[in-house]
């Protein structure tokens, strides 16, 4: 029997300091739970700009989501609906080609805890290559092939290509995403909205 309260775990989150050692920018986490949220959004790790803001996609890459969803920004926020919990919690610096990967840190000592917290979740949508591996499984497929098989785990977990602006080109290449999935995604989300 699970007795650990969300908000008692929530608050933990928030005071976490595991990571600040190797984070430039020091510990803010960033998440959004309710445990009536049927949602889930597993993205990577907050950038700079949510860093700034202590807000979950509050950015570029978060209007592009939310437009996939076809949602509104205060459907977006509302935690009762919907759940943001990325990999990593705090943003983790800049590298070569552009943000770091998430702290494994952070998966490893909440993850589980939180997911265990969500017991309403009907669909999760998983963003990006550290998100997938965790939600499907290290394999060898790339982001592209796991996003072109999304039919195998639909509708309990839809693997999505990054939102970000970066993957403009890759949106590009591959149009059926926009054309196929997206009207998907968003039918499924308003069906869960009304429910």
């Amino acid at each position: 029997m699970n007795t650990e309260s969300l908000n008692g775990l929530v608050t933990e989150v928030r005071a976490c300091t595991i990571c600040e050692p190797h984070l430039p920018n020091g510990v803010r986490p960033v998440l959004q739970v309710n445990s009536d949220a049927k949602i889930l959004i597993a993205g990577q790790a907050p950038g700079r700009r949510v860093h700034a803001t202590g807000i979950p996609f509050d950015d570029p890459s978060g209007d592009r989501l939310r437009d996939w969803m076809g949602v509104t920004r205060e459907q977006f926020y509302n935690p009762q609906l919907l759940a943001i919990v990325p990999m990593g919690f705090c943003y983790p610096g800049t590298g070569n080609s552009g943000d770091l990967p998430p702290r494994p840190e952070c998966a490893a000592t909440w993850r589980a805890r939180l997911l265990r917290q969500l017991p309403r979740i009907e669909t999760t949508l998983v963003i990006g290559k550290y998100a997938h591996d965790y939600h499907f499984g290290k394999s060898n497929l790339t982001v592209t092939r796991l996003v072109e098989n999304w039919q195998q785990h639909w509708p309990r977990r839809l693997p999505l290509p990054h939102p970000s602006p970066r993957n403009n080109i890759w949106l590009k290449k591959n149009p059926w995403f926009e054309t196929k999935v997206v009207p998907v995604i968003r039918a499924r989300i308003t069906h869960l909205l009304k429910t």
